[in-house]
Parts: C-alpha cells; sequence; structure tokens
C-alpha cells in the first residue's frame, strides 16, 4: 500500500495548503468591503494580515514538534478546525481588535498547523521522486491565488464580507477536515520504531543536538533572507507599476502572471532537484532570485512587468521546496516536523519585512528603486548563506571480521 497511499498523502497536502493558504490571503480581497462596511481603518485591517505572518512565524516550530511526537493527522486536523472555526468567528467580529486576534493570531497560527507537518509527511512517505513530491504539495499552496481567492472575489460581490467569510469558512472545513483524515504516518515511523534505521542520516542525533546545529542554522538564516528577498517585491510590485503608469487592473494582472509561472516553477525546481541535488539547484535557484528581483527596477511598461514576473514566479516559488528536501537529506525522519518547522518560522520571519521595509524605503526616497536593490542584496546574501552549508558525514558501517 505505501507505494501507492504515498500519492494520496501529496494530493491531501496539496489540498490542504490551498484551502488554508487560501483563507488566509482571501483578506486582501475583503479589503475595501470591510472598511466600508465598519469604518474599520485599511492600515488597520491590513494589520492582520502581518500579525498572521508572524504568528504562522510563532506556530511553525511548535506544530511541527507536536507532528514528530504525536504523527501529522491530529496535528493537520486540530489546524483544519481551528482555522475554520477562527474564520467564522472573525467574520462575526465586532471591534477592529478582535478581528485582529481572531484572524491575525489564530487563523495564522492555524495555517501554520498544515506547511511544516505536511511537508515533514511527505518527505518521509518518499525515498526517490523526493523533489517533486514536495513540489506538487507547494504547488498546491500555490493554486489558492487563483482559485481559493477569485471564489472569494466573486463571493464578495453578491454577499456582504461577514457573509462570505463565513461561507469561506464552511468551504475550508468542508475540504480540509475530510483531507486532513487521509494523513498518515510514514511507514518508516509507524508503531513508534524506524524500520531503515541504516539508511537514516544522523540516525543518533538528539533534537537539540539538531537545533544547536551549523547545518540548521544556516538552512535558517539562508530561509530567512531568501523569504525577504521576494517578500517586497511580491507586496509592493502592483503599487510600484501603478506608479509607472499603469492602470490599477492591469497592475494587478503582473500577479496572475507571477502566480502562474510559480506553479511551472515548482514542478521545474522539483525535477531539477531530483536530478542534479536540491543544494546545488537550490544554490543557482537564489542566484536567479536575486538578479530576477533586481530586474524590476528596470521596468516601467507593463511588457516588461509581464516578462520579469514570469522569471521571478518561476524562481521564487521552484526554490522554496527543496529546504524541505535538503532537511530530509540530513536530519532524521523522526525530527522532520521540528527542523522543517523552525525553517519555515524564519521564513515567515523573512515574508513579515517586506511590506513594511518597502512601505518605509518608498516614504523615504519616493522610489521603489531602492527596494528591488536591498532585495537583490539579501538575495545574494541567501546564496552566499547556502553556499556555506556542509552535508552531515555519513556514518560509516562497521567492518565484521569473516
Amino acid at each position: 500500500m505505501s507505494h501507492s497511499y504515498r500519492w494520496v498523502i501529496v494530493a491531501a497536502g496539496g489540498l490542504l495548503g490551498c484551502a488554508a493558504v487560501g483563507a488566509m490571503f482571501s483578506l486582501p480581497v475583503f479589503l475595501r468591503p470591510m472598511a466600508q462596511d465598519t469604518g474599520w481603518s485599511v492600515t488597520g485591517i491590513s494589520t492582520a494580515m502581518t500579525i498572521g505572518f508572524l504568528a504562522m512565524a510563532a506556530a511553525s516550530m511548535v506544530w511541527g514538534n507536536l507532528s514528530d511526537r504525536f504523527g501529522p493527522r491530529p496535528v493537520v486536523l486540530t489546524g483544519s478546525v481551528v482555522l475554520a472555526a477562527s474564520l467564522a468567528l472573525a467574520s462575526r467580529a465586532d471591534s477592529l481588535i478582535a478581528f485582529q486576534l481572531l484572524f491575525g493570531l489564530l487563523v495564522g497560527g492555524a495555517t501554520a498547523a498544515v506547511f511544516a507537518p505536511m511537508m515533514a509527511c511527505v518527505t518521509g512517505w518518499f525515498d526517490t521522486q523526493r523533489g517533486l513530491a514536495v513540489s506538487l504539495v507547494s504547488a498546491g499552496m500555490g493554486m489558492a491565488p487563483m482559485t481559493m481567492a477569485p471564489l472569494a472575489a466573486w463571493l464578495v460581490t453578491i454577499h456582504d464580507w461577514r457573509a462570505s467569510m463565513l461561507i469561506m469558512a464552511g468551504i475550508a472545513a468542508v475540504l480540509m477536515i475530510p483531507a486532513a483524515l487521509l494523513v498518515r504516518r510514514p511507514p518508516a515511523l509507524e508503531g513508534g520504531s524506524i524500520e531503515m534505521a541504516a539508511d537514516e542520516p544522523s540516525s543518533e542525533m538528539t533534537v537539540g543536538q539538531a537545533v544547536r546545529s551549523p547545518q540548521f542554522l544556516i538552512l535558517m538564516l539562508a530561509n530567512f533572507f531568501c523569504c525577504a528577498t521576494h517578500s517586497g517585491p511580491i507586496f509592493h510590485t502592483v503599487s510600484y507599476a501603478v506608479t509607472c503608469g499603469i492602470p490599477m487592473i492591469a497592475a494587478v494582472s503582473i500577479y496572475s502572471v507571477e502566480g502562474l509561472a510559480g506553479m511551472f516553477g515548482r514542478l521545474g525546481f522539483g525535477l531539477a532537484g531530483d536530478r542534479f541535488g536540491a543544494q546545488r539547484v537550490l544554490v543557482i535557484g537564489l542566484l536567479a532570485q536575486a538578479f530576477g528581483v533586481l530586474a524590476y527596477a528596470f521596468v516601467h511598461q507593463l511588457e516588461g512587468f509581464y516578462a520579469v514576473a514570469v522569471v521571478v514566479g518561476f524562481i521564487y516559488a521552484g526554490t522554496m521546496p527543496l529546504y524541505a528536501v535538503i532537511i530530509r537529506e540530513n536530519f532524521p525522519l523522526k525530527m522532520m516536523g521540528t527542523i522543517i518547522g523552525g525553517t519555515a518560522m524564519a521564513g515567515s520571519l523573512g515574508m513579515s519585512t517586506g511590506p513594511l521595509v518597502g512601505g518605509l524605503i518608498y516614504d523615504r526616497f519616493d522610489s521603489y528603486a531602492p527596494l528591488y536593490i536591498g532585495s537583490w542584496g539579501m538575495g545574494l546574501t541567501a546564496m552566499l548563506i547556502l553556499m556555506t552549508f556542509r552535508p552531515f558525514l555519513k556514518a560509516q558501517p562497521e567492518m565484521v571480521p569473516a
């Protein structure tokens, strides 16, 4: 069963990610209707998303550790229930602070219950095609802007924002809870023992040793700077395009182009990682990402924005799943959730920097060019950090006298 069922795990992970990320990232769709209906400031409502990123960062390692201890199914099932319930409660919020806490803290924290546990679970189910498998799960998350966001946009045209958000909560529950019930521990961890201990990387390592290792710290730093590289460009490129005289509707379509390219990037980088090695492909990807975001500073026409969006979307989306592959190649399966959760925490913190820093840069210089130059520098930093990564030495088999 294990050989065929592993693709069920991939499908469940992709669906869970799409629904969770889509629910959280539906907030921009509700932004204007909410402000008009409640009188809350756009800044105040948007702050819920920043709180959400910080909650994801804080919760990622906790959820990952719990999935190591109790298995991924109870963790993603709990996250699914909490996310749907929090979204429903947020739709009833009668004050801005209540909304920020319900949507930011709870929805953000619950979303984190999907990524690290599912990535850890999938890496444990695959000994071959691992890069492709985690990329497909990531591709499911990448489908959110093309599925859940348009659904939310359609709902707010026929309902008010509260009813629409409540419907989104129901949809999340209907999709996520059954998918969570399909999740199983990797066969090698069933019964609490590892069947293939001889093939396990660093099998004697403890969690304490792992989180203090240079390898873990390097992966965290690389992921932080990697996410900080594309966070600002993702968040501010539409505003930058508008300052170049491009109409808002056309400017928003840059995101769609970037997202579509990202779907192909996830698959392309996953296949390349399986063939040429995840670390090597990721280093090349980080270098390409740095120059990709820098290219935004030199475009001013819609065609140029589209061209850069294709490149940047393909690269940044493709690089992200490879961290999980590198982790699986270097750390024991029994602590995958904790280690992937730690790097996800660093990535969420990196993502939280872009909106704020980009806004401060524009207010200070009346230009977005310094943002893209700074992002280029952070991209090069991520690449240089990852180049220092050295895999753990593999244990040599003991020689048995004849």
